[in-house]
């Protein structure tokens, strides 16, 4: 029998046949990966094949498995900005349309609502860069001052804090001091400084571009203090999102008054086109931030909630402006 039966017919695990793929070795498919959850070899199974997969009775990835309300929510950071900028565009132009509605004429309330929506719209995308900034520069400022701290503090210093951070959770203190030591390794060589304190090859490039977004200086921010870096592109985005939401919200309640001349007729239509969007808007922000939960009583809440908002703001500026002119009327 020659070595190739007697191979066949004992069949070795290592000669498993495997569908493969059509194609050449530059162009076409890669082979396919295969899930495991030991390794045969002496080498551990890598985290990305790493799979129990195989050992299910459903033969179902875990990440394939979703819950009854699971499901991919939008970016919270965007989430807010819109919210802030629609939630002021629907109520304080309605709000001052409300109040400017008393003085009877639709094209006072189109001047003045409009100059509001231009100005707040841009204050508001201002306001929003703004704090993105004074976010990202506070970041910038610790970053550098716990990495100083980092680099001039003991290993002992280092392991504490980092035990502070991962003891509340559950982890021991000999894992922490691993944690720790790993990342100070990193840190360290990522910025060129070598084991003796000295520099690295600098001139080589050896600092890392990415260097600053691992090690125990990031950890310290991220897990310690709940902190992350923000890039320059996202305080645009901030500013444009904020400032788009205010001019979009604040267009809603000023629609009517463009068709219909008399300001307190205008006024009743506001109120329930705004009402309408209040509500849906309500409804929707509760579904896109996971706060409607699995029932009917989610979506009710947020829906009333921001219409009580909004209704609260615009019947206090109508109230105000009626009492402020009450007196000149009567006289």
């Amino acid at each position: 029998m020659s070595t190739a039966n007697s191979n066949s017919t004992l069949g070795s695990p290592l000669s498993v046949p495997l569908n493969r793929p059509h194609g050449d070795a530059n162009g076409g498919p890669k082979m396919p990966v295969w899930p495991l959850n030991e390794s045969l070899g002496p080498h551990p199974t890598p985290l990305p094949s790493k799979c129990a997969r195989n050992e299910r009775e459903d033969g179902v990835c875990c990440k394939d498995l979703k819950g009854d309300d699971e499901r991919t929510l939008i970016d919270p950071d965007v989430v807010r900005d819109v919210v802030i900028g629609l939630s002021d565009g629907l109520t304080v132009p309605f709000a001052l349309t409300a109040g400017l509605s008393s003085l009877g004429e639709s094209k006072l309330v189109i001047l003045g609502g409009v100059a509001e929506l231009i100005a707040g719209a841009i204050s508001m995308g201002i306001g929003g860069f703004l704090a993105s900034q004074a976010e990202r520069d506070h970041y910038q400022f610790l970053q550098r001052t716990t990495a100083a701290r980092v680099h001039r503090s003991c290993a002992g210093e280092m392991e504490r804090e980092v035990h502070a951070v991962l003891g509340p959770v559950g982890v021991d203190e000999k894992l922490s001091r691993a944690v720790a030591e790993n990342l100070r390794n990193v840190e360290i060589e990522g910025n060129g400084v070598g084991a003796n304190g000295g520099n690295g090859d600098v001139e080589e490039g050896f600092i890392l571009r990415w260097s600053k977004d691992v090690g125990l200086t990031v950890f310290l921010l991220k897990f310690g203090e709940g902190l992350e870096d923000i890039s320059l592109r996202r305080c645009y985005v901030s500013a444009f999102t904020i400032g788009m939401g205010y001019l979009m919200g604040g267009l809603i309640p000023l629609l009517p008054y463009f068709f219909i001349p008399r300001a307190h007729v205008a006024l009743l239509y506001s109120c329930i086109v705004t009402g309408i969007i209040l509500l849906i808007f309500g409804a929707v922000k509760a579904r896109i931030t996971g706060a409607a939960g699995k029932g009917f009583g989610g979506y009710l809440w947020g829906a009333v909630s921001t219409l009580l908002v909004g209704g609260a703001a615009a019947g206090a500026a109508y109230g105000i402006v009626a009492l402020m002119e009450g007196p000149d009327s009567s006289s």
